[in-house]
Formats: C-alpha cells, sequence, structure tokens
C-alpha cells in the first residue's frame, strides 16, 4: 500500500451548509459526486449538523436541516433518462461484442 498524502481541504460554512442541503435534497451520493467531495466527509457534516455540533452557532445548525421537498418533473424526467442512457450503452457493448464476435468466426 502505498503511503501516498491526501491533501487537507478546507471548505467554507456556506459550501458545508449548501452542501447539507443538496444532500437533503438529492441524496448524499449523489451531492457528494456533483460537489466533488468525499461522500464520508458530507455524511459527517450530515450527522454533526443534525445533532447540532461541529458547526459554529445555533443559526447554523437549524440552517443546516435538510428540507425534503418533491421531485420536481424535470428532476424525475431527468433520473429517466440517465436510466435509458445506461440501457443504451449497455446495449451498444453487447452490439460491439457480438459484432466482434461473428466477425472473427466468419473468417
Amino acid at each position: 500500500m502505498k503511503d501516498s498524502k491526501v491533501p487537507h481541504r478546507q471548505y467554507t460554512q456556506e459550501f458545508r451548509m449548501e452542501a447539507m442541503r443538496l444532500a437533503g435534497s438529492v441524496g448524499g451520493h449523489e451531492a457528494a459526486r456533483r460537489l466533488g467531495i468525499p461522500v464520508a466527509t458530507l455524511s459527517n457534516w450530515c450527522r454533526k449538523g443534525k445533532a447540532g455540533a461541529g458547526l459554529s452557532g445555533d443559526s447554523a445548525a437549524a440552517a443546516a436541516e435538510p428540507t425534503r421537498r418533491p421531485v420536481t418533473e424535470l428532476e424525475a424526467e431527468n433520473s429517466r433518462l440517465r436510466k435509458e442512457l445506461a440501457e443504451a450503452k449497455l446495449d451498444v457493448e453487447l452490439l460491439r461484442k457480438a459484432t466482434a464476435y461473428f466477425a472473427r468466426g466468419s473468417r
């Protein structure tokens, strides 16, 4: 195992609050992926925000409380299209492999 050091990143309080709000609306893994931060970091922020510890001020803890909002039509359509695209990519990959297999057999 390499002894590589992960750089210590410091995030602003505003960024943390917005990240927690985003995690509350779209989920922790998706929010972490969108923001480019580790999932564990975001989940720690959310856990500390719910407990009211680790964040400066009571207003910060109150503002960090994620609010669930209903999924909009555009978000639902976006999710459906992502799934459809993933299925189409699998189909294309399968067809590529089948084409290569049959091309080898005809020689």
